[in-house]
């Protein structure tokens, strides 16, 4: 059985058209991708290094780490966000290749084949995300990196991130959305350990809606990202 919500699927496919748009549905990954690029840049120095990013959607954050000279795959089960992403890698020019794969069967594929791993902005929309964090421990190169990012499941993460952003700021379609998958940073932690990772760094993700702009912070209450290692 494919660990992937049908409806998320359609969901982000029929959006697909928007995702390289900077000022449509998908404006807040814009916003986010050079914060996110640069973090997990200062810890696995990206240049030259075989890249997996899990669940890459329209390819922003695959793009801006193969302009890094990375040697970047982008794999997702949505066809028509890959189709886009394929589209905008032949306007751009940039050397990556896409896949329609999940990663539990890459990972049956290609153990240990990559330096990084990322799972961005994906596991809360997943029905089992700890099948999804075992795959990425599968995936990376012992002592490579792996970086997740997700909502936390409080009530500050439920008015902010859905009350505030999807229905009174409109920064993302109504829907986006399901608290119920919101994943608590014990719970990821759990995850990681289970799956023969060592916690890194836990990051905070803050959003200033006068200035528009995102930026780390010490406070996981709602967005959060993590920076862990496959063990040697």
């Amino acid at each position: 059985m494919i660990n992937a919500d049908p409806h998320e699927l359609r969901k982000f496919s029929a959006l697909a058209h928007r995702w390289w748009d900077p000022n449509a549905e998908f404006k807040p990954l814009h916003q986010l991708n050079p914060l996110r690029l640069e973090w997990i840049n200062s810890y696995a120095q990206l240049n030259g290094k075989r890249i997996l990013d899990i669940g890459c959607g329209g390819g922003i954050l695959a793009e801006s780490m193969a302009q890094l000279n990375a040697q970047v795959k982008g794999i997702d089960l949505a066809s028509d966000a890959l189709n886009a992403a394929e589209l905008h890698r032949l306007e751009s020019g940039v050397a990556l290749d896409y896949e329609e794969i999940s990663a539990e069967a890459l990972a049956i594929r290609e153990p240990g084949a990559y330096d990084v791993v990322t799972c961005m902005e994906m596991l809360e929309h997943v029905p089992d995300p700890s099948a999804i964090v075992t795959a990425c421990a599968k995936l990376v190169k012992p002592g490579g990196w792996v970086f997740f990012s997700t909502l936390n499941r409080n009530l500050r993460s439920y008015l902010f991130a859905i009350i505030a952003a999807e229905y009174i700021a409109r920064m993302l379609p109504r829907g986006t959305h399901d608290y119920a998958r919101f994943i608590r940073p014990a719970e990821l932690s759990a995850y990681v350990r289970a799956a023969g990772l060592r916690l890194h760094t836990f990051k905070g993700v803050s959003y200033a809606p006068i200035s528009q702009r995102f930026t780390l912070s010490n406070d996981t209450r709602i967005n959060y990202m993590l920076a862990c290692r496959r063990k040697a």
